[in-house]
């Protein structure tokens, strides 16, 4: 099979897939087989498991073709760069920092976008250029303006999009900062997840236009944002669905290590002992994660994981006042609890986690935020925005 052949019985095959799933509707087809995803990908490239979190060792179009067709016809997200590009070879490096995204999640994206034809539509993240492409292809190339921070992501994605017959507007810029010189804009599609919908691009969005964004709180977990622009300036919508996504790089945090929360002491050091009945296991699924973290500010967790299959689930704010662990060990219906400083976190936690279930456990879509653009205020809201959640910490 040539590789012309492979590539067609790929797309068709994925294409699909998506259909059968629901991801990629009727609507956004002709440009799914106008914009082939094999444009867009780098000759190596890390995969995203099928099963599991995290990519699969480096695939090499020129050493393994028939496995890297595979991976791009696969429903998964493709690594293209790690650690903003100082990582070379063909090893996995520290951290993915630009990719080609899931096909399901690009065209739920796109739909939620909801783009009408000659739309004016402002990307924010160029990466790979898939997306610029697709929506070149839906408005045409003279209504799309994407903005892409990394020079090289963005020099590689210009070549592509120009060799797939598309000439939108390819900006090298800080993507949180929009692009005023060609607003208002009808969309805008932000391809990072961020934990502030900046609001320049609020601001340059017209009213009734719309804003999807992959929204994830400090906690952990993320679900996609579809705001409307409002008369009054703000932009409210719904989530409508799950998301994992690289961070907006102007919103990534580096993380205090746990000896500045002990002051140098061993664990415990002043921590105050007790115990819980919520098992750490009830919290870390994506939806509960997800609810704690639109109800908590500042909190973060890690699980620290023995070879036994126990763990320790540790809780730190971003102010590095307050710590708490919990001990999970399969089996039991009580867990040691240890908490210290100015909050007790694993008690926001678990209040948050309990309103949660004493609304009936609600979907990612009963959720929705609000967005100030005035004050700066992000208010997560359950059903309506006239019941905001209640934020502890903030």
């Amino acid at each position: 099979m040539t590789e012309h052949d492979a590539a067609e019985a790929g797309q068709d095959v994925l294409a699909s897939r998506l259909m059968e799933s629901g991801a990629l509707p009727s609507d956004w087809l002709p440009a799914y087989e106008a914009v082939p995803r094999e444009l867009f990908v780098p000759d190596v490239m890390w995969p995203g498991r099928t099963e599991g979190v995290g990519q699969a060792d480096a695939v090499d179009r020129g050493e393994d073709p028939d496995a890297w067709f595979r991976a791009v016809y696969s429903d998964v997200s493709l690594t293209t760069q790690w650690d903003d590009g100082r990582h070379t070879g063909i090893n996995r490096g520290k951290v993915p920092t630009c990719s080609n995204s899931q096909p399901s999640m690009v065209f739920s994206m796109l739909t939620a976008l909801d783009v009408p034809p000659e739309a004016k539509v402002l990307e924010v993240g160029t990466g790979t250029g898939w997306n610029a492409a697709l929506l070149s292809e839906r408005v045409g190339s003279h209504n799309v303006t994407s903005v892409e921070l990394d020079p090289e992501n963005a020099s590689s994605a210009r070549q592509r999009i120009l060799h797939a017959g598309y000439r939108p507007r390819l900006v090298v810029g800080d993507g949180a900062d929009g692009f005023p010189e060609g607003a208002p804009y009808d969309r805008v599609l932000i391809t990072a997840s961020v934990t502030e919908v900046p609001h320049q691009l609020v601001t340059q969005t017209r009213t009734g236009g719309v804003i999807v964004a992959p929204y994830a709180t400090t906690y952990g977990s993320g679900a996609v944002a579809r705001l409307t622009v409002q008369r009054d300036g703000t932009a409210s919508g719904r989530f409508v669905g799950s998301s994992a996504f690289m961070r907006l790089r102007q919103q990534r945090r580096t993380w205090k290590h746990l000896r500045e929360y002990l002051a140098g002491r061993p664990w415990p050091a002043d921590g105050v002992k007790s115990s819980t009945a919520l098992s750490p296991e009830a919290v870390g699924d994506w939806l509960p994660t997800f609810a704690i973290g639109l109800q908590t500010r500042g909190v973060f967790p890690w699980a620290e994981r023995y070879e036994d299959g126990t763990y320790t689930l540790w809780l730190r704010d971003t102010d590095v006042t307050s710590w708490a662990t919990v001990d999970y060990e399969p089996g039991r219906t009580e867990y040691d609890l240890y908490q210290s400083g100015l909050r007790e976190l694993w008690s926001e936690v678990e209040r948050a986690f309990w309103w949660w279930d004493a609304q009936g456990r609600p979907g990612f879509e009963r959720f929705g935020l609000t967005v100030n653009t005035e004050n700066g205020a992000h208010t997560p809201w359950l059903d309506s925005p006239d019941r905001p959640l209640l934020i502890s910490g903030g």
